[in-house]
């Protein structure tokens, strides 16, 4: 899946900066960001379409005033493949993640917004940390993740899925943003409610193709949105592989426990453990 891909994937503009030692994040600094991406975005149709999208689905602005995301992220692929099952701490202002082993809470990895680490460090995972620390995030955080700077926007032809008319637009990424800047996702927007109702999407990252080329396209379908502190986000996925259609399920995904944490002092809860060990390369 999308990886840290996106971790990393999302580039921000304003990731360099840091709150005052008391709070969250600055209202102006919110204003000013939301303000920034929502020019950005206006510039096209396709981009218009997806800040509705964002707007049905609480806002930007609300989305980074609530405070840090914690969540409850279980992948179940449907073979033999690892499930990736953790708690998951995420500050999406700056895409750093702190994740605890729902098998073993003593077990955590993350991404401080330079280095992916692991704690303790003889810790064994079931994931590669830099590839996942940021992955299911982006999945839970969509459609606000795709209001970041480096992104692309394309109306496609309108589909029908499971008996609803959607609006789809592919975003793509510039050059140099992030692991994985060929990966692509096509968003199903519905034209009813403008939320979100699908997602299709390729895997490009480097660490698993080195030689270029990326993963079968899939598609995820929503399972239902849950409604947190004025945000709708995804309850979880059911994903498919998708070949001029919906073929068969290969993974369900299922996202609780979903709260935001605006009293997290994000430079303690993000900083890498001491100790930790750090993942070296892709």
């Amino acid at each position: 899946m999308k990886n840290t891909l996106i971790v990393l994937l999302i580039i921000l503009s304003f990731s360099c900066q840091q709150p005052d030692e008391t709070g969250w994040i600055p209202q102006s600094w919110i204003a000013e960001r939301v303000a920034d991406s929502e020019t950005r975005m206006q510039q096209s149709a396709a981009g218009s379409r997806l800040l509705d999208a964002i707007n049905a689905h609480g806002g930007m602005e609300k989305w980074f005033a609530n405070g840090a995301l914690w969540f409850h992220f279980d992948y179940q692929p449907l073979d033999d493949k690892t499930r990736r099952n953790s708690y998951q701490l995420v500050d999406q202002w700056s895409a750093r993640s702190v994740h605890e082993l729902a098998t073993n809470r003593e077990v955590r990895y993350g991404w401080d917004g330079r280095d992916a680490w692991v704690f303790p460090d003889t810790a064994e995972l079931p994931v590669n940390p830099r590839f996942w620390s940021m992955t299911p995030f982006y999945f839970v955080g969509l459609p606000f993740v795709l209001a970041d700077e480096g992104t692309q926007y394309e109306q496609l032809e309108p589909q029908q899925l499971n008996g609803r008319n959607y609006d789809l637009v592919k975003v793509t990424y510039t050059s140099g943003t992030g692991d994985a800047p060929d990966d692509f996702y096509i968003i199903y927007i519905d034209q009813q409610t403008s939320k979100m109702g699908a997602l299709r999407y390729i895997v490009t990252y480097p660490g698993f193709f080195p030689n270029g080329g990326h993963s079968p396209e899939k598609i995820m379908i929503l399972k239902g949105l849950q409604e947190v502190d004025g945000i709708w986000l995804a309850t979880g996925y059911d994903t498919h592989w998708w070949k001029d259609g919906v073929g068969e399920h290969i993974t369900t995904i299922d996202v609780k426990d979903v709260q935001f944490k605006p009293s997290v002092d994000r430079e303690e809860a993000f900083a890498k453990p001491a100790g930790a060990r750090l993942h070296e390369g892709l």
